[in-house]
């Protein structure tokens, strides 16, 4: 079982993660709920993020419940350090939740501008509409987020 590490890293204990892993933990090993370090991983704390994938964590594992990858979740709170650290290391931002959202889409309807940015560019097809056939930018002005959807607006124009 893989509770310890996942326990030390969805407190935040890069120390603690750090010796568990040097002395044996699988990094890529599941907890009593079935995920990962990564995908409980407390996601303000960018160094443990990185320190998971540079220690061989997938970051393209769906949660079980709902397919949510731990970009997703980066993406929809808004998390940007962390977002950025996961798309460097490899994370698809290609992928969807069992709705259909791409991370693009979570984080444009929640507002959060610097990530809509981030993965913008970096999504296939940044018009692809989700499983509601919305695309981020109409989640963004339905959720009245102006600032993103003015810059989603704005990219696809230029592209």
């Amino acid at each position: 079982m893989a509770d310890p590490i996942c326990n030390a890293s969805a407190s935040g204990n890069l120390p603690r993660v750090l010796f568990l892993l040097q002395n044996g933990a699988l990094v890529n090993g599941l907890n009593k709920y079935n995920r990962t370090a990564l995908q409980v991983v407390k996601l303000g704390n960018a160094a443990l993020v990185e320190a998971l994938l540079r220690a061989g964590a997938d970051p393209n594992l769906r949660d079980p419940a709902c397919g949510l990858t731990v970009t997703h979740d980066a993406a929809r709170e808004g998390f940007i350090d962390s977002v950025r650290v996961l798309v460097e290391s490899g994370a698809d931002v290609n992928l969807v939740d069992e709705r259909g959202n791409l991370p693009l889409h979570l984080a444009a309807r929640e507002g959060h501008l610097e990530a809509t940015q981030l993965l913008i560019g970096r999504t296939e097809n940044p018009r692809a509409p989700n499983g509601l056939g919305l695309t981020a930018g109409q989640l963004a002005r339905i959720h009245k987020r102006e600032e993103n959807a003015q810059y989603i607006h704005d990219y696809l124009s230029s592209h």
